[in-house]
Parts: structure tokens; sequence; C-alpha cells
């Protein structure tokens, strides 16, 4: 394995780990894994997360070839910085822990009321018809895997871990970022989904948010200090 592959491996490897942990999905992976199959939950979180971090790397590899690869390493260093400097922020700012996992568990349960209330009310139907009027994948899938992968999925969507995650390919090894967040991602899932509510209550968001910050900034310096390969 070649030296820049095992850079960026360990740099997303990093970055992975302090973004999610703590983060909205990480709180919704732990919540959907005290209601349903935590083998289901798992699957579709970790599917969501893999294919998220796999289409920004490749987004963050092709970025040099529509933009110089000048203007790219410039980007991702400002990037890193102004993440750190974000992060930091959050973290000296926040007054006792956030209220992510309180969000996050109302919004879970609102939509769990609302579902179990169709279902009361709703008629009893023959199976048949049952899978007839199901979803194209639902058909295919578990409706609990497909509802994971979707919460997973749009909650990452847009998210300070997808930007950096191509800001990273864009100035590392793609294969090593790949990597390097989808073993991050599988370590914060599983912890998540077999830590359940207790851990994801027991983390210090502000440490998190100051130890990211922290890496984020030593990213953007060295990124400042080294030079873009042409």
């Amino acid at each position: 394995m070649s030296f820049s592959v095992v850079q960026g491996l360990s740099k997303s490897l990093a970055m992975t780990v302090l973004s999610e942990i703590g983060d909205k999905t990480f709180f919704a992976a732990a919540i959907l894994a005290m209601r349903h199959p935590r083998r289901l939950v798992l699957s579709g979180c970790l599917g969501a997360l893999i294919v998220m971090t796999i289409f920004s790397a490749v987004v963050g590899w092709a970025a040099p070839n529509l933009i110089s690869r000048k203007w790219t390493h410039h980007i991702t260093t400002l990037l890193f910085i102004g993440f750190g400097l974000w992060s930091l922020w959050e973290g000296f700012t926040e007054e006792g822990e956030s209220e992510e996992l309180s969000e996050v568990e109302a919004k879970l349960d609102a939509d769990w009321k609302a579902n179990s209330g169709k279902a009361k009310a709703g008629p009893k139907e023959d199976e048949n018809l049952k899978k007839q009027r199901r979803p194209f994948l639902a058909q295919f899938f578990s409706p609990i895997f497909l509802k994971a992968f979707s919460i997973t999925f749009f909650g990452e969507w847009g998210d300070k871990s997808q930007l950096a995650t191509i800001g990273l390919a864009a100035d590392e090894n793609p294969l090593g970022v790949v990597l390097g967040g989808i073993i991050g991602q599988a370590l914060c899932t599983t912890a998540a989904v077999l830590g359940g509510k207790s851990l994801a209550s027991s983390i210090s968001e502000k440490m998190v948010a100051l130890s990211g910050g922290v890496l984020f900034l030593v990213f953007g310096i060295q990124s400042f200090l080294s030079t873009a390969e042409l």
C-alpha cells in the first residue's frame, strides 16, 4: 500500500470518527436500533454512509479535472480551516449537552406514532394487496432497512462531514479517503447500534466538537504549508 493511500486513509478515518460521533445520524442509528432489529438498522445506516462516502470521494476526485489543481488545493485549505473554526466555536459556545439527541428522538417518535396510528386505523387487508401497494423498493428490501437508509442518507446530504470528504478526496488519494471513511463509518455506526441510547447520551459533544475543530485546523495548516501537486 503506497504512502499516499495510507495518508489519505488515516486522515479520512480520523476526520470521519470525530465528525460522525454525536452527529444526528449517529443518534438516529442508536434510537432506531432500540425499536427495530439491529442487523437491519446497521445494514441500512451503514449502506447509506458507504454510498455517501464513495459519492463524495468521486466528486472530490473529479473536482481537479474541472478546476485547476492549484485552486482545489486552496479551496480545500480554506474548507478545513473554516470547519475547524466552526467546530471550535460550537464547542466553546455550547452550554451543556446538545439538544440534537432529543430533537432526533422527538422526530422519530412523531414518525413512529404516525405510522402506528395508520396501522391501527386502517382496516385489515389481504397480504397480496398490501404487497401490491408497497413502493417498488419495499418489495425487495425490508421497510426498516429502507427507513434506516433514507434517514441516514438524507441526514448526511450537505453535512459538514460530506463536504470535508469531498475536500479531502480532492487533495489526497481518493482510494485512501474511501477506505478510511468506510472504516470510520463502520466503527461509529456499529457503536451507535450496539451501544444504543445510553452510549449516545453519555458522549460529551463539547469535547467531540473541540477535538474535531483542532483536527480540521491541523489538516488546514498542513494543507497551507504544502504545495499543490500539479
